[in-house]
């Protein structure tokens, strides 16, 4: 038996070996706390927030020694083999920044500005901002043609550059807004009072460990995960001194490299998981991951959910997650940051990714007292262009994009952390994903 564990350790080095991206910067001290080594019955394994690729391996070994069938197990009923779509792609299939990037001309930042204007003159509540008043007449066939891209081409894309420093910050929330409500008009709530635009900037100085629960409001790390809604839209305010590089990964493109070689990891990825609601409710919920729907593959998750952070460690008991899970964790982490791209991501720039076809991470990052990496978040629905929605999920979208009404809308000028209970916090997003 040993020395099958050590061939498929070898293999698994030679076969599946992965350069992780050069990151930045230093990681939060607290997110270095070990968990004890994995124990049989009802014991979470050993798994943190941040992937570890030598446990990876090691468990991805051990599995394979106790059982060598496991990847010649079949796909869940009606899963593909394989999916062929320009959503499947590696980072190294794009080679310049202009395939992905859009430049907006002078003339467009003319009628940004002129918009600006419009929408300022109706005296209206930010909840109006749509394309009837906030008119772009030459960049909305753009914008209709860049949403297409999201939904049906590549899955991502970025608009460069809006002169942050020649607005305020409601202006700039405005434009952001304003912009966005051409890529997908609905608007999803991401905290508690219909707070509908999310800060992401780092939080540690002023609050303590103990109080946050998010990467997003540290300079950690963010491992690949998804948010939740259909598109994921961020606006720079601010880059960092050092590091913060955005990273996303095809998850389309993992799901065909499991499919091929380890299918068993796909099955437990849509068999039900133990969600963990930091004790909202009965404590946890279950569903998949990984949903096959309406010809379409969707993963929704939050590794943090399964593995707790900071100020929100995993809760006591409620049921761990399986060595299996542990293992289709690391797996499709550490695929998607081998097939990653990292995104040049300027002040002013907006990016917008399909969250439902891709992956995405950040690097570390370090601020400097003049130059805090700050970002803004939207998670907007495009009507006309959006996926279906999987059963399980549908409650959690009609929460997200039908609580709010243009009245009641909230466009926070300052970030701060969102949604507390048992004195961490639990960020809206992670609330609503784990109260599936």
């Amino acid at each position: 038996m040993t020395a099958l564990v050590e061939r498929v350790t070898d293999l698994l080095s030679s076969n599946l070996s992965i350069s992780s991206p050069e990151a930045a910067t230093t990681r939060t001290a607290a997110t270095t706390e070990s968990i004890e080594a994995p124990v049989s019955g009802s014991q979470q394994p050993d798994i943190e927030y941040h992937p570890d690729e030598a446990k990876w391996k090691a468990r991805t070994a051990r599995r394979l020694a106790e059982d060598p069938t496991l990847p010649q197990q079949s796909l869940p009923e009606g899963f593909p083999k394989h999916l062929d779509s320009p959503l499947v792609w590696e980072g190294k299939d794009w080679t310049e920044a202009s395939q992905w990037e859009y430049t907006l001309t002078a003339e467009h930042l003319k009628e940004i500005d002129d918009a600006v204007k419009h929408f300022r003159a109706l005296d209206k509540p930010f909840g109006y901002i749509s394309p009837a008043t906030f008119p772009l007449p030459t960049l909305a066939p753009v914008l209709s043609e860049l949403a297409h891209e999201l939904h049906n081409g590549r899955g991502f894309f970025v608009l460069r550059t809006i002169p942050v420093d020649s607005y305020s910050r409601e202006d700039n929330i405005l434009i952001y807004a304003g912009i966005s409500s051409y890529v997908g008009g609905k608007r999803a709530v991401q905290d508690a009072g219909n707070i509908v635009v999310g800060h992401i900037k780092d939080l540690s100085d002023t609050n303590p460990l103990k109080t946050i629960g998010a990467p997003a409001y540290t300079t950690d790390k963010q491992v690949f995960h998804t948010d939740i809604g259909d598109i994921i839209s961020l606006f720079v305010l601010e880059t960092a001194a050092q590091g913060g590089t955005s990273r996303i990964s095809s998850s389309w493109r993992v799901y065909n490299e499991l499919a091929e070689t380890r299918p068993d990891l796909i099955r437990t990825l849509a068999e039900p998981w133990p969600f963990d609601t930091f004790g909202v409710g009965d404590g946890y919920t279950k569903r998949p991951l990984l949903f096959y729907h309406d010809s379409k593959i969707i993963i929704q998750y939050a590794r943090r959910v399964f593995t707790g952070y900071l100020g929100l460690p995993r809760s006591q008991g409620i049921p761990p997650i399986t060595e299996a899970q542990a293992e289709a964790l690391d797996a499709i982490h550490f695929l998607a940051e081998k097939h990653s791209l990292g995104l040049s991501f300027q002040k002013g720039d907006i990016q917008y990714i399909n969250n439902l076809s891709i992956f995405h991470g950040r690097d570390g990052y370090v601020d400097a007292p003049d130059r805090r990496r700050h970002l803004l978040r939207l998670w907007p629905r495009n009507e006309e262009l959006a996926w279906k929605i999987p059963d399980e999920l549908q409650h959690v979208w009609k929460r997200l994009y039908e609580t709010a009404t243009p009245d009641n809308e909230q466009f926070p000028l300052e970030p701060e952390i969102l949604k507390k209970t048992k004195g961490g916090a639990v960020p809206f997003e992670l609330f609503v994903l784990s109260s599936i």
